[in-house]
């Protein structure tokens, strides 16, 4: 990097990665807090696992549908607008929750919270693609989504605390769970219309120098990108199929880990919620700081390929670990190494296809990968709880996720990166 450039990315990270740190820890704890809910409301409305984890997964159902639109009309609308009305829609939506009665209800508030917040995460992506020059994007990705694994040190603890509520004004503890987790979302959609600048150009807080280099460095990179302009252009590409097919894997761990690992640890301690809350962000504390570094190494050597799958094979040999042991200490051990490898994935697989595609294909390309991929959120769930069902073990659902995530190493092995 020039000392230019140096500055300029420096400064973008103090000013807008915090921010939408914050967002996306919202964001993310608004679609995994079920995983803490299934602790009383399962028995409390006589949920099997099945139910349980297709009401779970049924988030990601809304999640597909709504995905390419929802970027689409960002682009056209703006982040700044978009960003905060979907905001204020997810965070009422996830307070609704507290009316849940049976299966039906829980899988259209699922279904409902999916669509609202579909727009919200490869909006981020495009909106930080049209910020960062293109070296600095992996880590840059990888900064903001440490909310991810901060979200499960975060929810869980907080998550556990708000079920023992229970009962608290006729409410039961997972009633105040959604409720008080809700919230935030909305308030903050507001503090996001009043805040974000929706291009560089806008940015008066950028020095005039800075600006006029940051415009002409981001004008140049996207001439140089052969990716095409059209939205459609992306759905031509082989690439992108392949990409989604990798996130797709990926997530089939990422939110069958986090959204049964409260049921998981009850099932092998029997330990307090506010406990289950303690142990489950054990995970992530190590998640967190993986990520940053795998990303950072990434863009420092350029590679993409192998910091995505090598993390993705480590994953799944510690699956089978954690199929395999009866105990927490080594189930807690094996679970960590897991998720951890899962988010180190993270930035440099971002980081291919906004290097490949530009304009409005990389909005739709983004939203494209984003919308396939997120659809293991409701098979991993689902997988795992229909298993448990049968057979009154996690030991076939890990199995079943590990082979996934190895098949993601896999295809990652096989795109090509493509050079500028």
């Amino acid at each position: 990097m020039g000392e230019m450039e140096t500055t300029v990315v420096r400064r973008l990270t103090w000013r807008l990665v915090p921010f939408l740190f914050l967002l996306y820890i919202v964001a993310y704890l608004d679609r995994i807090n079920v995983g803490f809910a299934a602790l009383q409301m399962q028995r409390q409305l006589g949920f099997t696992d099945a139910v349980y984890g297709l009401g779970a997964g049924m988030f990601f159902v809304g999640y597909f549908f709504f995905q390419v639109p929802s970027n689409l009309a960002l682009q056209r609308v703006g982040a700044r607008r978009w960003i905060a009305l979907l905001m204020m829609i997810w965070g009422a939506i996830s307070a609704s929750m507290v009316l849940i009665t049976g299966p039906r209800s829980f899988y259209a508030l699922r279904f409902l919270l999916g669509a609202a917040e579909a727009g919200f995460f490869p909006g981020m992506i495009f909106y930080l693609k049209n910020w960062f020059p293109a070296q600095a994007r992996a880590r840059t990705v990888a900064r903001f989504m440490t909310a991810a694994p901060l979200a499960g040190v975060l929810g869980g603890p907080l998550s556990g605390a708000l079920l023992g509520l229970h009962l608290t004004a006729s409410l039961a503890g997972w009633q105040w769970m959604f409720l008080m987790e809700g919230i935030p979302a909305v308030l903050l959609g507001g503090v996001v219309l009043v805040s974000l600048a929706d291009r560089p150009e806008d940015a008066s807080w950028l020095p005039s120098k800075e600006r006029d280099w940051l415009v002409e460095t981001l004008r140049r990179e996207q001439a140089e990108v052969t990716g095409g302009a059209g939205a459609f252009a992306a759905l031509r590409s082989g690439r992108i199929w392949m990409l989604a097919l990798v996130y797709f894997g990926l997530n089939t761990v990422s939110y069958g880990l986090s959204l049964w690992l409260p049921t998981l640890i009850r099932s092998l301690s029997g330990v307090s919620n506010l406990m289950i809350g303690v142990l489950s962000a054990i995970p992530y504390v190590a998640a967190a700081a993986a990520m940053v570094a795998v990303g950072l190494h990434s863009d420092r050597s350029g590679e993409r390929r192998w910091h995505t799958a090598i993390p993705a094979f480590a994953g799944a040999v510690a699956l089978i670990g954690a199929a395999y042991s009866t105990s927490i200490g080594p189930t807690i051990f094996a679970i960590s190494v897991a998720v951890l490898s899962v988010f180190s994935m993270m930035g440099p697989f971002w980081a291919v296809p906004t290097g490949i595609l530009s304009g409005t294909a990389a909005a739709a390309g983004i939203a494209f990968i984003n919308s396939v991929g997120n659809l293991g959120g409701f098979v991993g769930p689902y997988v795992i709880g229909v298993v448990r069902t049968s057979t009154g073990q996690f030991k076939g659902g890990l199995l079943l996720v590990g082979a996934a995530l190895a098949t993601s190493g896999a295809i990652a092995l096989m795109v090509r990166s493509g050079k500028r």
